[in-house]
């Protein structure tokens, strides 16, 4: 280094790890008016700098130059090297041609070591372009003379490249060996760019094992060395949006592909990310069920893979394109076939990965169109996956399987399909510690528990045959129902680890929340907020499952859930079914299972919405709610909703109920149904989950707890009045209802009273909470509970709020409880007059007090409290969820 100009021979070193100052050392060194050889050096390494984390057009105007001076410097070494580096530019900016001419050019005039290291930059120019065979070639012929002249840099970059390779092809194993030895040769050099890298590429092997907390950890960590290096690398966007979507978090995924797009624009950065990121985008748009975006996307993919000549990339595009015609149904069902054959076909010619999705879509094609014979040579190719790769992909061979057993008319090949491919998600579902994570997880059985559930019924949607046979199909029905229903509730979720900045950053939320809580209008505090929220969930999205969780064996027994509704005489439980929108009705008691049809979902869904909306103006006693007329209408919702639900079964029902419904109607206000406002009744997510509350013992010790959160006026009152009912009570309110103490208080609870207004979060139900004296507790907080409440009595407005996801899965602060311990929980899913509630809460307790079951106090009280119309809605809008 002379005066502060750093040698060329240190620039190229530079760039990666320290790509700023590398530019100045460039900079410096062009000024000072070097040899064509040395100025060859400083043009390549800005054009290297920029070409990876900048202007691509730029870059390829340097590198150009810098070329031109190295043909002149008159070493054909020189030269081949900033040829190799053109080539990629000229690839990575779009011109596919020129840069593969480039580069051939590069590998003529090299010789010795430059030339090996021009074989592995042709072989990471092939990859880009889809070339995998030709790649893996090069890497194989670069490799042998790397390692023979000991250079231990490009013998790792090499290695990393072959994984690459491996990887594209679904080979994670022989992926992760090629990662795990360059990632030791890094280990002994200073090299921190190249480290990222390895450790980002263990992410990618991990994703294909179906390990994503661990996919999810090696990008974080992968993330923080690229941004203390200042070297943002494209590459990771597209492998985070790779990990939302094996997630199943396809509106997460879109996000990132659209925030890459727009930095892309903004850097005029390398243009083969352009396609990339919009085939992942069209990926997104799919698994979201938006066609029309996903057509978008895939289609400009397409074209413009096209354009740069990159035939393997515009294959899976294409595939994409296809999926989303397919599921807006815009050509007849032949046509589309002849595409998607054609398509598996090349797909298979190209070892990828992608195949077997390629010929499940065409399989289901031809079955529609009528070509059986297609169906099951398609089908029979794509069910070769079940038996090796991430266990979603083996879930769709098991669904090719299932498919094709059901053409064959082999109703037990599709339910042994069918259970081992949710096997192998449940097996897949429990290595994730996030709630969050695992209920998306069940989406990817959704189609594989349809098919079980359609085999119970006959072509018709009714059971085939009559007597026992019939009565045996009700029972299958029931079980495969249950089979994939709130699955996740079986399991308590792996608790997030207990770390600095997990506790720090909850912490700072719950004192943003109480800014917002201040001056809602806040736009600084909501999006700190937002920050804050997305920091906790990605840290909480790689916890590892608990390694004692296990899925509940053999699924629902029906013997024992009859004979446990059989302990209280009369009582029944109504397990609501949808399928294909079809809801059927399965009342189970007196020892039997019996299945009636009833009407349609999205009907159920309508009439419910109004009824809500009904419940809520008489809540709060409007001019409009208290109009007799409003009331008769209101009355007539309930007997629509009535007679959707249950006409069919009115006449059977004679004692307690259990309804389960599925998640779509949890919101029902089912208290409103004439049947059942003045029956005890309770809900639950599934039979199973009902059954495993049923089997929960109180703690041995009662233990009472009475909370009350800020800014409830009859809140004070009515914990007053609890605190006469229950002496030996803890309570904690007035500034001492915090959330360290709410948490003590509750752990282990056999009864707890939170009186506190409750946030529901539709956009993010797991941060739904109750707001106390230092800010919201939410389901991440709860889900630190050992043991939760045995019975929990929630007050407060939207306490039993949910939104549905997954399959047919449930997120609230209500059901994070259930998992947790908690047997029985009073709550509301709407809105409620706090006035009207505090006198329903004293009717309910004191049956609470005198031994009650839950649902029969509820249901005293609700009677108790009808005399107006707004007691009457206060009354209707609380459920009991759980057990009785």
């Amino acid at each position: 280094m002379t005066r502060g100009i750093p040698d060329s021979a240190q620039l190229l070193s530079m760039v990666f790890d320290r790509p700023r100052q590398a530019v100045a050392g460039a900079q410096a060194l062009l000024a000072a008016r070097p040899t064509p050889y040395d100025a060859s050096i400083a043009r390549q390494a800005i054009g290297i700098v920029w070409r990876d984390f900048g202007d691509i057009t730029a870059a390829v105007d340097q590198l150009t130059r810098a070329r031109r001076l190295a043909a002149r410097s008159g070493s054909p070494d020189r030269e081949a090297d900033v040829l190799a580096t053109l080539g990629i530019a000229l690839i990575q900016a779009g011109r596919s041609a020129a840069g593969v001419r480039a580069l051939n050019r590069a590998v003529a005039l090299a010789t010795g070591p430059t030339a090996a290291r021009v074989l592995f930059r042709r072989a990471g120019a092939l990859r880009i372009l889809g070339r995998h065979r030709e790649a893996l070639a090069d890497v194989r012929q670069a490799l042998p003379a790397l390692r023979r002249a000991g250079d231990q840099l490009w013998t790792a970059r090499a290695l990393t490249l072959r994984g690459l390779l491996h990887a594209s092809a679904g080979d994670p194993r022989r992926a992760d060996t090629e990662f795990a030895a360059a990632e030791q040769l890094f280990a002994t050099l200073d090299h921190a760019h190249d480290s990222a890298m390895a450790r980002q590429n263990r992410a990618t092997t991990a994703l294909l094992q179906g390990d994503l907390p661990a996919a999810l950890s090696h990008l974080a960590a992968a993330d923080r060395r690229f941004r203390l290096l200042g070297t943002p690398m494209p590459s990771m966007v597209l492998d985070r949006c790779a990990t939302l979507l094996a997630a199943g978090l396809p509106a997460d995924a879109l996000r990132e592909a659209d925030r890459g797009l727009r930095e892309l624009d903004r850097r005029r950065g390398q243009q083969t990310r352009r396609p990339e990121l919009l085939l992942i985008a069209a990926q997104a748009a799919l698994a979201a069920d938006d066609q029309v975006l996903a057509a978008e996307r895939a289609a400009a993919a397409v074209q413009l893979f096209g354009r740069q000549h990159r035939r393997w990339w515009q294959q899976h595009a294409r595939l994409l394109l296809l999926q989303a015609e397919t599921g807006a149904a815009v050509l007849p069902a032949g046509r589309l076939y002849v595409r998607a054959a054609a398509l598996a076909r090349q797909l298979d010619a190209d070892r990828s990965v992608q195949a077997a999705q390629a010929h499940l879509l065409a399989g289901q094609l031809a079955l529609r169109a009528g070509r059986p014979r297609d169906a099951e040579r398609q089908l029979a190719a794509a069910a070769l996956a079940r038996r090796a790769g991430s266990p979603l992909a083996r879930a769709v061979g098991w669904l090719a399987r299932a498919l094709q057993a059901q053409a064959a008319g082999d109703v037990r090949g599709v339910r042994y399909a069918c259970r081992r491919g949710l096997d192998t998600l449940d097996a897949h579902r429990l290595t994730l510690g996030a709630t969050e994570l695992r209920v998306q997880v069940t989406a990817r059985g959704r189609d594989l528990a349809a098919l079980a559930q359609r085999s119970c019924l006959g072509p018709d949607g009714d059971p085939a045959g009559a007597g026992g046979r019939a009565r045996g199909r009700a029972r299958d029905l029931l079980v495969w129902s249950e089979r994939w229903r709130s699955v996740t509730l079986a399991t308590a979720p792996a608790r997030p680890p207990r770390d600095r900045q997990l506790r720090a950053d909850l912490a700072a939320l719950r004192a943003v929340a109480r800014r917002i809580g201040d001056d809602p209008a806040d736009a600084p505090a909501r999006r700190r907020q937002h920050r804050l929220e997305q920091r906790i969930s990605e840290r909480v999205r790689r916890t590892p499952g608990a390694a004692a969780a296990t899925a509940p064996p053999g699924g629902l027994r029906v013997a024992q859930l009859l004979d446990t509704l059989a302990g209280v005489p009369g009582r029944q439980l109504v397990d609501i079914v949808e399928v294909d929108g079809r809801l059927h009705v399965l009342l189970c008691g007196d020892g039997r299972v019996r299945r009636f049809q009833a009407g349609r979902l999205r009907e159920v869904v309508t009439e419910g919405q109004f009824a809500r909306t009904a419940l809520r103006r008489l809540a709060f006693g409007s001019a409009a709610g208290t109009d007799p007329r409003s009331a008769a209408v209101l009355a007539q919702t309930a007997e629509r909703l009535q007679r959707l639900l249950l006409a069919p079964v009115l006449r059977h029902l004679h004692g307690e109920v259990v309804i389960v419904p599925p998640a779509d109607l949890h919101a029902i206000p089912w208290s409103l149904l004439p049947v059942l406002h003045e029956r005890p009744f309770t809900v639950a997510p599934s039979a199973g989950a009902w059954l495993r509350a049923e089997q929960l013992s109180p703690p041995a010790q009662p233990k009472v707890t009475l909370v009350r959160g800020p800014r409830l006026p009859y809140a004070a009152a009515e914990l007053a009045w609890l605190r006469t009912r229950y002496p030996g009570a803890t309570v904690l309110g007035d500034g001492t209802a915090t959330i360290a103490n709410v948490l003590a208080a509750l752990e282990g609870s056999s009864l707890a009273h939170i009186a506190a207004h409750g946030v529901f979060r539709g956009d993010n139900p797991l941060f739904s909470a109750l707001v106390l004296d230092d800010g919201p507790l939410t389901v991440h907080d709860v889900q630190q509970l050992r043991r939760a409440p045995y019975r929990l009595v929630l007050p407060s407005c939207d306490s039993a709020a949910l939104t549905a996801v997954g399959a047919d899965e449930l997120l609230g602060l209500a059901t994070a409880l259930l998992p947790l311990g908690t047997a029985a929980l009073v709550a509301s899913p709407v809105a409620v007059n706090d006035q009207a509630t505090a006198e329903l809460m004293a009717a309910l307790h004191e049956q609470l007090a005198a031994g009650a079951s839950t649902a029969g106090a509820l249901a005293h009280a609700r009677l108790a409290c009808s005399g107006d119309p707004v007691g009457y809605a206060t009354g209707c809008s609380f459920v009991a969820l759980g057990a009785g």
